[in-house]
């Protein structure tokens, strides 16, 4: 007999429904075709233990198992539970009937149990696409796959209960998912707060700054000058994620792996921070089977590297076209994989090997070479791409043990979020462009271009610190971002001034500068 179960393979965020065609016929030998990989191949094992342990006959036929189209890579055990229906549905024990309203996805236990797969989202949105009246799930991604609206999705716990569904002997009500509950539940709900960060008022500014236009921003200052600390705080002042960001988003933890069983949307923008030793792979994303690196899950949020110098060279200068493009496109011999990367990159770094150069109450133990090498680890390029560059000094006694708190996050970012309400409206209909740090040259030339006494400015300031052309677009960005935290529809001499002064590390010779 021959049946057609249907399924999905997850190459990137590009999802492709497949076709599980099973036939069964006379004699007893399985074979599997359809350029599927090593887990796909050992599906038989895991699908004839899975279906005699629940007291169902594997058939002793010849089972031909093809998965169309047969030159699409598929990757993963997610086709075990398709296959093993398939071939129920062959051999008379599953109806037929109603396959073909159905996809199917999930890895088979031996015991028969459905195991939690990666991507439920993207491919319940697949099936919603493809007209699919619902999609069954393991019972751990019930609740991520039920996000999608005008889809019923059936949450299973194990092969019986599949069985059971489609032959009519039980009725399941789809999984229910309050989207817009969800969505709104979190994100306000924030554990740090800036009121908690004493003094560094202008650092506090630079944040307020790079969160209202969303700008890249560099940190450089001696241990315990509250870097981390106030960068572990930026995520709070942000503005909300819009409903679209967050499908986005969870889109990419899907693919990634990295929903939990209870989330069903991810509410606030991500805040990831890998450690120095973060492989490139592992950062960008990529590997034997593509994932999605840190830079992609950081999507629509903060991505914080601590210790900028301690990464290897080579893992900051494939920084440089994701800054850049906000994407980030991986290929390999036998495939390409786009995944967006639209962050706010924000870094910290010491400013000499030590730590303790300029610091006040230290003595710095490095000589100039050995500051000029430390300092030279972060390539101008790079450089380049962060708008904004601050200095950041010991906070002193009589702020550190001030009793009242700081201005919190709350109020940072209800001005924020103004800024970011003006930008909306600035760039409404422009696709892909949703804040400052996102313009174009033309939307420079339109929006941010300086008047005479602003431009005089800002040719003497690229003399004197020999600024490139991409640091004058830049600080042009920078400078439209402080005009609309003012709410003013010109960028003036004194948004300028401000935008300039965060250009900190341009020069090379920062230690000569600063000494």
């Amino acid at each position: 007999m021959f049946v057609k179960t249907f399924c999905a393979a997850v190459n990137g965020l590009d999802v492709k429904t497949v076709t599980v065609e099973v036939n069964a016929t006379k004699g007893e030998k399985f074979f599997l075709s359809g350029l599927g990989d090593e887990a796909v191949r050992e599906a038989q094992s895991r699908i004839h233990s899975a279906i005699t342990i629940n007291k169902y006959e594997y058939p002793c036929k010849r089972i031909t198992v093809n998965l169309a189209p047969a030159d699409l890579k598929k990757e993963g055990a997610s086709f075990d539970l398709p296959i093993a229906i398939g071939i129920l549905a062959a051999d008379g024990q599953v109806s037929a009937d109603r396959l073909g309203e159905y996809m199917l996805v999930g890895e088979l236990g031996l015991d028969g149990r459905l195991q939690p797969i990666k991507g439920a989202l993207p491919i319940a949105i697949r099936a919603r696409a493809e007209k699919f009246r619902g999609l069954i799930v393991p019972m751990q991604n019930g609740r991520e796959a039920a996000v999608v609206n005008n889809l019923d999705v059936h949450a299973m716990a194990t092969i019986t209960d599949v069985v059971e569904f489609l032959n009519g002997m039980r009725t399941d009500e789809p999984v229910f998912v309050d989207t817009r509950a969800e969505f709104y539940a979190r994100q306000t709900d924030f554990d740090l707060d800036f009121a908690d960060v004493r003094g560094q008022e202008s650092v506090k500014r630079a944040f307020e700054v790079a969160a209202a236009g969303g700008h890249n921003l560099i940190m450089v200052g001696p241990p315990g000058s509250g870097k981390s600390m106030m960068a572990k705080r930026l995520p709070g002042i942000l503005p909300p994620l819009s409903l679209a960001e967050s499908l986005e988003t969870t889109q990419i933890h899907s693919i990634a792996g990295k929903l939990g069983s209870d989330v069903s949307l991810i509410s606030r923008r991500p805040f990831r921070a890998p450690h120095h030793t973060v492989s490139q792979v592992a950062l960008v994303g990529g590997g034997t089977k593509a994932q999605p690196g840190e830079i992609s899950l950081a999507h629509n949020g903060v991505l914080f590297a601590d210790e900028l110098p301690e990464f290897s060279k080579g893992t900051l200068e494939v920084l440089r076209q994701p800054l850049e493009d906000r994407k980030i496109t991986i290929s390999r011999a036998k495939y390409t994989i786009e995944y967006p990367c639209s962050i706010m990159f924000v870094a910290s770094m010491n400013p000499c090997p030590c730590g303790y150069y300029n610091d006040p109450t230290h003595n710095c133990v490095c000589t100039p070479g050995q500051i000029q090498r430390y300092m030279n680890k972060i390539s101008g390029p790079l450089l380049d791409r962060i708008d904004i560059q601050c200095e950041i000094t010991p906070v002193p006694f009589k702020d550190i043990s001030k009793q009242s708190p700081g201005e919190p996050s709350s109020a940072i970012r209800e001005r924020v979020i103004a800024a970011r309400r003006i930008q909306e409206q600035r760039f409404r209909g422009c696709k892909g462009i949703h804040c400052n740090a996102q313009m174009t040259e033309r939307m420079i030339h339109d929006y941010a271009a300086p008047d005479d006494a602003g431009l005089a400015m800002l040719r003497d300031a690229m003399e004197r610190l020999s600024l490139s052309a991409r640091a004058y677009n830049r600080i042009l960005k920078v400078a439209r971002t402080i005009a609309d935290l003012e709410a003013s529809p010109s960028v003036l001499s004194h948004h300028l001034a401000e935008a300039i002064a965060y250009r900190t590390l341009d020069r090379g010779d920062w230690a000569e500068r600063w000494g």
